[in-house]
C-alpha cells in the first residue's frame, strides 16, 4: 500500500525512556482521588454533590458543559482548588474510597445502538461526560458541530498515527480494545453524520490498520457508509491536523474520492463513546504511559481518572532518584506538574518525571545560528528569527502551529515552539 504523508520538515523521534508497548496493567484503585471539576478547555460545571455526601461509582457528581462522575464509590471529604503550571485555576472534590462497586467486577449490560437516533445518540454521550481524550477536552458535541452545524459533506479519521513514542498507551489500547474503538468508529459516524470512515494508520502498523478494517466490515455487514484504510509516514508531527491533512487530501487526489471535511477523533474518544453508548458508562478510566529517566519500572497502566499522579509513579517503583522535571503528556508538548497531587485527566495519555541528565534538554542557552530549527519546521518558518521577534513584531500571520519538532532539535535549547505559539494566542496550540 502506498504511504501517504507531509513533504518537509519534521523528523523521527524516539525516546527509550517511554515505555515498551507491550500491553498494559490495571493500576490499583486510589484510596484518594481528586476529580476535577474544570476541564482542559475551561469548561466549568456546578458540582450536584457536597463535602459529606456519599457517592457511587459511575455518579453524576458535577453537571454542566461536561458532565462529571465519580470514578469511586466513596465519601466527599472537601472541596479544593490550585493553580496548575499553566495559571489555571482547578477545583476538585476529593473522595476517599469505600463501599461496593456498581461497574467493577460485574457483568457488563450491552445496550444496542443501531436504531438509537443520531441526535439521541449524541445526547447519551454527552450524559456519560465525553470528550476529546487526546487534545484540549473539548465536549464532544463540540467537535461534532465545530464546522457548519454538522450537515457539512465530511468523513470521521479515526487517528491511529503513532509518531511520538509517548503514544504507546494508545497503541495498546487499540490492541486490546481494537472492536471498542472500531465500533466506537461507527457510533460517532452515525453521530456526526459523515459520509465515510477513514482509519489512518502508521505505516509500520499495517497489520492492525487491517484488522480494523475486518472488524468494521463484519460490524457494518455490507452497510451503506465505505470505510477505508490510509497509512501515514510516522515521521512527527504527522498525527497533527494539519499535516494529517495534507496525507490525506494526497490520498483523496490519487483515489479520486471527495472526503470533505475532516472530523478527526483519536482512539481514547472513541474506546469512550463505545462504554457510553453500549455501556452505558461514564469514563472511568484510560490508559496512560508512565516512564522517564528517574522511573524505576516504566509501563502503561490503566488509571481511574482523579488518581494523583504520585501514586501512578508509586505504583511504578517510585523514582530511582530526585526527578529534575515531572510533566504530564509528551516532552515534546507536555505539561509541568506542580504538585504530585495534581490528578489523572480524562486527557493524560503520559506522565513522566526526568533526572539531571535528561532534563538538561530543557536547560536555555543562547542561540548559536546553526539552522537546524528552519530544517525541521514543517511549517516551512524560520523560527530562530521568529523567536527573536517576540515582543516586536505583530505576530498573527506567522502559521506556528506549535507541534515542537524546532525546541526538540535546538542545540541551545531555546523554548522556540512555546514562545512563538504563546506569542500568536492559545488558539494557535494544538
Amino acid at each position: 500500500m502506498k504511504v501517504y504523508s507531509f513533504p518537509r520538515g519534521g523528523f523521527s523521534y524516539e525516546d527509550h525512556t517511554a515505555p515498551r508497548r507491550d500491553s498494559s496493567v490495571v493500576a490499583y484503585l486510589p484510596t484518594i482521588s481528586v476529580i476535577p471539576l474544570v476541564h482542559n478547555d475551561g469548561g466549568r460545571v456546578q458540582p450536584v454533590v457536597s463535602v459529606g455526601d456519599t457517592v457511587k461509582e459511575g455518579m453524576l457528581i458535577g453537571w454542566g458543559h461536561t458532565n462529571v462522575h465519580a470514578t469511586v464509590p466513596g465519601k466527599v471529604i472537601r472541596r479544593v482548588s490550585w493553580k496548575n503550571a499553566c495559571e489555571q485555576e482547578i477545583e476538585a472534590l476529593v473522595i476517599r474510597m469505600g463501599g461496593t462497586f456498581e461497574k467493577l467486577g460485574k457483568k457488563e449490560e450491552i445496550f444496542p445502538w443501531e436504531g438509537i437516533s443520531s441526535h439521541d445518540l449524541r445526547r447519551i454521550a454527552s450524559d456519560y461526560g465525553v470528550v476529546e481524550m487526546e487534545g484540549s477536552g473539548r465536549s464532544l458535541a463540540d467537535m461534532l458541530f465545530s464546522k457548519s452545524g454538522g450537515k457539512d459533506h465530511r468523513s470521521l479519521v479515526v487517528r491511529c498515527v503513532f509518531d511520538d513514542p509517548w503514544l504507546v498507551a494508545d497503541y495498546t489500547l487499540c490492541k486490546e480494545r481494537s472492536t471498542a474503538v472500531v465500533e466506537g468508529s461507527l457510533v460517532a459516524a452515525k453521530m456526526a453524520g459523515v459520509h465515510r470512515i477513514v482509519f489512518a494508520f502508521s505505516h509500520k502498523e499495517l497489520a492492525l490498520g487491517e484488522r480494523f478494517l475486518q472488524d468494521s466490515a463484519g460490524i457494518l455487514e455490507g452497510g451503506p457508509i465505505p470505510v477505508s484504510l490510509v497509512l501515514t509516514g510516522s515521521r512527527y508531527p504527522q498525527r497533527n491536523y494539519r499535516e494529517l491533512e495534507i496525507a490525506l487530501r494526497s490520498y483523496e487526489k490519487r483515489e479520486m474520492i471527495s472526503l470533505g471535511s475532516l472530523l478527526i477523533l483519536g482512539p481514547a474518544t472513541l474506546a469512550a463513546i463505545y462504554d457510553a453508548v453500549r455501556l452505558r458508562k461514564p469514563i472511568l478510566d484510560r490508559y496512560i504511559a508512565v516512564g522517564g529517566s528517574a522511573v524505576k519500572n516504566p509501563q502503561i497502566m490503566r488509571v481511574r481518572i482523579g488518581t494523583r499522579i504520585g501514586d501512578v509513579f508509586a505504583e511504578c517503583g517510585g523514582f530511582v532518584a530526585k526527578p529534575r522535571r515531572i510533566a504530564s503528556g509528551s516532552p515534546l508538548q507536555g505539561r509541568i506538574v506542580a504538585d504530585l497531587d495534581e490528578p489523572v485527566l480524562k486527557t493524560t495519555y503520559a506522565a513522566f518525571a526526568m533526572l539531571d541528565n535528561q532534563a538538561d534538554f530543557f536547560n536555555k542557552q543562547n542561540c548559536i545560528g546553526c539552522g537546524e530549527c528552519r530544517m525541521v519546521c514543517p511549517v516551512g518558518l524560520d523560527p530562530e528569527e521568529l523567536y527573536k521577534k517576540i515582543g516586536h513584531d505583530s505576530p498573527e500571520n506567522w502559521g506556528c502551529h506549535g507541534c515542537g519538532c524546532c525546541e526538540l532539535v535546538c542545540p541551545s535549547r531555546l523554548p522556540l515552539a512555546t514562545a512563538i505559539c504563546s506569542a500568536q494566542g492559545a488558539s494557535s496550540c494544538p
